[in-house]
Parts: C-alpha cells; structure tokens; sequence
C-alpha cells in the first residue's frame, strides 16, 4: 500500500521570506507576522479561486457585488503592507478596517440587518485580540460597533439598494467567506497559541540548564532580605540543598563579622535600586577554616507579571582568587623588600669604596707628579698612570651605581635653585675637553648666550651634560666631532649632544636606558662601563620634570636630546624662586 505524504515546507519557506527583517530576532513577532500573512494570503487568495464560480453561477455581476468581491479580496494587499514595513498593529488596524467596510457593503446588498455579512463582524475584535494591543483591540471593537449601527441605520431608514438575483446569488459567497476568515482566524490562533508556548518553553528550558548547571549562586531575595529560591549552585558551592537556603538559610551561614555589611547592600539595593557589590564570609564546614569567600552583586528587579519588587543576587565563590592576590601581594612586597635591601647594600658599599679610591687617586696623583722625587725607570711611572687612571674609572663606577641606587630608591634630593645654563655648560666642556681632545676629537659648540635661567638642581644637570660628553667621546672614533647645542624652545631648555661615532643597532635602541644594560658594540670596539651613564641621565632628567630621548644610526653617529623646564611645576613652592628670577630679569634689563 502506497502512502502520499504531503510536505509544506516550501510554502513555509515562501511565507517565511515575506516576514519583515525588523522582526527576525524574535520569534514569537515573528510568529504572528508569520500567521496574519499567511491567513491574509490563504482568504485573498480563496476568494480570487471562488471569483469564476461565482461567475458560473450568477453570470455577470452588478455593480454593487463586483466591489463587494473586490473588497473580499483586500487581504491581499494588507499582507502586503505588513511584508513591506513591518508594523504588525497598523496592519491589524487595516484588516479591522477592510473587513468592517466589507460588512456594511455586503450587508446592504444582502438584507440589511438579516444579512449573513454580520457574521464577520464577530471576527473584527477576535482578529484584533491577536494584535496583542489593547488600543488595537479597543479600536476594533469601536470599528464593529460603529459599522452595525451604519447598517442598521440604512436598513431602518429604507436606504437599501433593491436585491437582484447577484445580489442574492452573492449571499453564499458571504458565508464561504465568513468560514475562511474564521477559519483562517481559528489557524492563527492556534500557530500563535504554539509558538507562544514553544518560546516560553525553550526560555525556562534554557534558564533551568543556566541555573542548573552554572557554578555561581543565584538567589531571589524579598524587601527584608529573606531568600525566595535558590539556585542548585548551592550544593557545589555550600554543600547544601537549595531548600536549606531558603528564608534567612543564607543569612544564617554569613560570617557573624560580615553580617551587617550583608544586610546593608541588599537594604540599599531595595531602598535605591542601584545594584551593589560585596564580598563576605559563608561557613562551609569542610573548608579548612569552616568559611569560604564570595563575592556577591544584587541589583533590583520587578517582576512583569505582578508588578512585585525583589532583588536578585549573584553570588560567586572567590576563594582562590583571593588567596591568589593575597599570594601576589605578598610576593611584590617581598620582591620590593629585596629590591630596597639591594639598593641600600650598593648605596652602603658605594660609600665604603669611595674612601679608599679617593685615597687611592690623591696619593697616585702625588706620585705622578714626582713630588718625593723622580722614578729611576720610566715603567714605574707608567705603572703610577695606570694606578690613577684606573682608580679614576672606577670611582666614576661607584658615583654611577650610587647615583642609580639612589634614583631606583627615591632618595636623590634634588635642590632647585635658578642658575645661567652657559656658564654651566663652559664648567662641563672644559672638564671635558681634555679626554674630547685626547681622542682626536673635534668639539664644536652651538650655544644660545640669552638663553633665560634654569629653577633646576645645578648639580644634576652637570651631571646630566658629563655622563652624555663622556658617552660622546667613548664612542667616537678619532677624527669624529662632537657636537654640543643649547636653545630655548616653547618654553624648554633643549640640549642636544651629537657625535659621529659608531652609532646603535635599532634593535638595541628601546633597551638603551635600563640599568646595566649596554648596547652590542662587539662588531666596532667594547667599550667599558656599566651601562649606568645613559640610565642615570635618564632617571635625573625626569626627576625634573623633563625628559630623554636617543636617536641612532649604526655607522652615522648618535643624538641625545634632554629637554628640561625652564620652570618646572615639580619644585614647589614656585615663590621661593621667582623672586630671585625677577631681579636677575630687572638687571639684564
């Protein structure tokens, strides 16, 4: 035996592509766009199938009964307008309309107040309820009541047109399309009806999996605090039944300390609506010290379908991660700890080398320059030259580590005093002219003599300018120049120390200005040092407010640029220099 099935997946298909794309988020709009076209379309379209039957049988029609027809069809149109825009009560209003009018028209060409068209005026309302709108609604059943009385009022005052055999003939074309409306009307209902319920189904379905299934707790909480329902999280988080937590279940299992703290957010969020955060103790006696942390968020909520206020919390277990931070927090204030010892063992060793190297330097200096007479050998006076010498570069060393400590420690004293910038600059070229020159170095100088004074700390800024002319003059070849700029610019003193030399590797560049770090010269010459000089100009230049940059190309030289205030905000009070700047101002002028 052969059995024929039927699919409507194709139809379906159709109606779904003339629902509107404003609606394609939800599927319960979407349902009842989906149902009003398609019962729209099934009665126009039914209608347009009994138009030759009627022919057939009543031949050709009247006037009055072909725009009674035409009006049967109207639902056409009107799922055509719903498909174009999208607005479902304005279309509902629509269909109210048409099917009134068509009440009142067929009803005056089909006995007045006995015609069969009052049928449909039972459908108006019924169409309208499904609107979901209850001013939708209320206009229909205005459209109904209002369309009666027009046919009444015709029917009682003798208006209507005399019935010819058309007219009579379209009688049961009234009550065939009576039967598709309601049917049709009946089908939407009932696909409405389901999609509705599928909706509310799958949505409690898929809340029950999330509260089921997640790890954090969720509680309902009326006015005073009590728990309404609570989520099944409760067993993994506290080892109890969700039913144990109910009333004040949860609020007995909150640390006796952070109970008051407790009541306080979830009374605030009742009384101000605005949600709030909190982390508190609950006792679980199999945690090793019978409480585990959480953090709880509850905000303020009303319920749609009574209207009824009630806070709902969020409660999630953060006892790892506050063991965490607690861990973190410990280990940065050990690593600190470890860092400020260090420093303060290279400040401590920087001072107890520096005496001896002082000692060192002095007494090779005497010898040096023979002053309990000569040497017999010219080798011991070169060995009295390397003495010094050495001992001189390895008290610039210590200064270095000492000033860096000091930085990285935050207890270099900068003493802001205003002082001429070229003089300070003639000081630092001419202590270091000696070894430019030595080197076969070329200096040249671009200074601006009007340059204004500087509310800086004197003595970091000579340091600032022999750090970067030592680094110049150590990484130049012979033959190299070395030039030095000074000028003012947007309120800014600007200095710029530039060499020919052998420049740094771009890879090497972000790391010029860390502690210790040198960059890779190996391919030119090792140069010595620490790789203190560039971080020590660096950390001085900020502690004034200013700051550092390095430009570099290997092979074409190098540009340090350090630009300082002319009056940096950072010395306070601005008082205790102004005066002083003033009367310098007022003998220039």
């Amino acid at each position: 035996m052969l059995r024929m099935t039927v699919s409507f997946e194709p139809l379906r298909r159709v109606i779904d592509g003339l629902v509107h794309g404003s609606v394609s988020e939800d599927s319960l709009a979407a349902a009842r766009h989906r149902a009003f076209i398609a019962a729209h379309l099934a009665v126009g379209l039914g209608v347009l199938l009994l138009f030759p039957i009627w022919l057939a049988l009543s031949g050709a029609p009247s006037f009055g009964s072909a725009i009674a027809f035409a009006w049967l069809a109207a639902p056409l149109p009107i799922a055509a307008f719903l498909s174009r825009t999208g607005r479902y009560e304005a279309a509902h209003l629509l269909s109210a309309l048409a099917l009134a009018g068509l009440v009142v028209w067929g009803g005056a060409l089909t006995g007045g107040l006995s015609s069969p068209a009052l049928i449909l005026l039972a459908i108006v309302p019924a169409e309208a309820a499904l609107s979901g709108a209850r001013r939708i609604t209320l206009a229909s059943i205005g459209v109904a009541a209002c369309a009666f009385v027009a046919l009444a009022t015709v029917s009682l005052a003798g208006w209507l047109p005399a019935q010819g055999g058309s007219s009579a003939s379209f009688a049961p074309i009234l009550i065939a399309a009576a039967l598709l409306y309601g049917g049709g009307l009946a089908l939407r209902i009932e696909q409405v009806y389901r999609e509705a319920d599928l909706a509310a189904r799958d949505g409690e379905a898929r809340y029950r999996m999330l509260a089921e299934n997640g790890t954090d707790l969720i509680t309902r909480h009326n006015s005073v605090g009590a728990v309404e329902y609570a989520s099944p999280a409760g067993r993994t988080m506290l080892g109890c039944s969700p039913s144990e937590l109910a009333g004040h279940g949860l609020f007995d299992r909150v640390h006796v300390a952070d109970r008051p703290a407790y009541l306080h957010a979830l009374s605030e969020t009742d009384r101000t609506g605005e949600p709030r955060t909190i982390e508190f103790r609950l006792r679980r006696p199999d945690m090793a010290n019978g409480f585990l942390w959480v953090d709880m968020r509850c905000r303020s909520v009303i319920d749609p379908a009574t209207g009824v206020r009630s806070l709902v919390a969020v409660t999630r277990d953060i006892t790892e991660a506050r063991s965490q931070k607690t861990e973190i927090v410990a280990a940065r204030s050990s690593a600190a700890e470890a860092n400020r010892s260090q420093v303060q063992f290279l400040a401590h060793m920087s001072h107890e080398l520096r005496t001896p190297l002082n000692a060192i330097i002095g007494f090779s200096e005497m010898l040096e320059r023979e002053l309990f007479g000569k040497f017999e050998m010219a080798r011991h006076r070169d060995y009295i030259r390397l003495i010094h010498s050495s001992g001189e570069h390895l008290l610039q060393v210590v200064n270095s580590v000492l000033d860096m400590s000091k930085l990285e420690a935050g207890k270099f004293e900068v003493v802001a005093a205003p002082f001429p910038v070229a003089p300070l600059i003639d000081s630092a070229l001419d202590i270091m002219s000696q070894q430019i020159a030595s080197r076969g170095l070329k200096l040249v100088r671009h200074i601006d003599r009007d340059l204004p004074d500087l509310v800086a700390d004197r003595r970091a800024c000579r340091q600032i300018l022999l750090n970067l002319l030592a680094n110049a003059a150590k990484f130049t070849e012979p033959g190299g120049t070395v030039t030095v700029s000074a000028l003012l610019e947007q309120g800014d003193l600007l200095l710029e120390i530039r060499d020919t030399g052998i420049g740094i590797a771009a890879n090497d560049l972000p790391r010029i200005g860390t502690p210790y770090v040198q960059a890779d010269a190996s391919r030119e010459r090792r140069a010595e040092g620490t790789g203190l000089g560039v971080s020590v100009v660096k950390g001085l230049a900020e502690l004034q407010g200013g700051s550092f940059t390095l430009e570099s190309e290997p092979g074409r030289g190098t540009t340090a640029t350090v630009r300082l205030p002319i009056r940096s905000r950072r010395f306070e009070p601005a008082g205790a220099v102004e005066p002083v700047l003033q009367e310098r101002e007022r003998r220039r002028a």
